[in-house]
């Protein structure tokens, strides 16, 4: 089987909003960590983290949404979230090491919010999510994570945001990664348990099935690590979600340090907010906790913050997964 990545509707437009984001950016863009001066709303200006803190408080508690409610969540007055805290834009730390942010902090923040309740973030490894939900460990899950069939037979999920998969390289391409069919014979890296390691698996599989050399793989627990490896040349490329690669690529070293690969996105997918199976009264309330705010304006006002809006969504849609 040739190689040729899988184009999504409304790649397009996600993939110019990304290459918006990375030639706009300031040659002197803050470190994530860095906080945007008070007030501001708009990760595109340039500021690495934005503060919305206004935006969030002005989300209130809808009476009839925490009517929807479990008994037991609702006596609780708290939403236990399993997440990976280590991949920016979506969830991360900021610079004091402790203090969680990011565009599914914001929004995981404003759903519970509007429930009445008050999020709980648990930090997990991404391959503990599905596992910490069944278990009972965590209520929902929140952790740009793809919405796949496979998933689908573990766990529920609510679809919030739509994105795909992207190659980031170190600036200048020295390793001449034009796209997916240059990956044969490559060094690259993906964070464990990911759709990327599926699709690394996949596209080393169809470059041995033509006669090339397969990928050089190696998976790790974050995507810091990846990068690591990448600026010190260990690897060619990391394979991420596109999101990710192009906030990491605008803000390190003030976006001289990676950038990402132009292209169509690879296995565009919906992310999805993951509820236990056995808990359908939470994940419907879940999904009506999200079109509240996407009808009255917090979502839309996070992403645009987050530099993520190519990504949304007109309604939440519950196991959208589309392979």
């Amino acid at each position: 089987m040739n190689l040729k990545s899988k184009i999504v509707a409304g790649a397009v437009a996600g993939v110019l909003g990304a290459t918006m984001l990375l030639t706009g950016c300031s040659p002197t863009a803050p470190q994530p960590g860095q906080k945007a001066s008070p007030g501001s709303s708009s990760a595109s200006s340039g500021n690495a983290v934005p503060d919305t803190s206004k935006i969030l408080s002005a989300v209130k508690a809808d009476s009839s949404l925490s009517a929807k409610l479990p008994a037991n969540i609702a006596s609780s007055k708290s939403l236990n979230i399993g997440s990976f805290v280590s991949s920016a834009p979506g969830m991360f730390y900021d610079a004091d090491g402790k203090t969680v942010i990011g565009s599914d902090h914001d929004l995981i923040t404003a759903v519970a919010a509007k429930l009445g309740l008050t999020p709980k973030i648990t930090n997990l490894d991404f391959s503990a999510l599905i596992t910490s939900l069944q278990s009972g460990r965590v209520d929902v899950t929140i952790a740009s994570m793809n919405d796949t069939k496979e998933r689908e037979q573990a766990v529920d999920f609510v679809d919030y945001l739509t994105s795909g998969i992207t190659i980031m390289v170190q600036k200048g391409n020295p390793a001449k990664i034009d796209g997916p069919s240059d990956l044969c014979g490559k060094s690259i890296a993906v964070v464990t348990g990911t759709t990327q390691q599926q699709f690394a698996q996949d596209t080393s599989s169809s470059c041995t099935a033509d006669g090339k050399k397969a990928l050089r793989i190696t998976v790790t627990d974050s995507d810091s690590q990846n990068q690591t490896q990448l600026r010190t040349g260990r690897i060619d490329a990391i394979v991420n979600d596109l999101p990710t690669a192009v906030y990491v690529s605008k803000v390190t070293d003030g976006g001289n340090a990676f950038q990402v690969v132009p292209g169509d996105v690879i296995d565009g997918a919906p992310y999805g907010i993951g509820v236990n199976k056995q808990n359908p009264q939470l994940r419907d309330a879940i999904a009506a906790a999200i079109d509240e705010p996407i009808k009255d304006g917090t979502y839309g006002k996070i992403l645009n913050a987050w530099g993520v809006s190519s990504g949304r969504v007109d309604s939440a849609v519950v196991n959208g997964a589309q392979q």
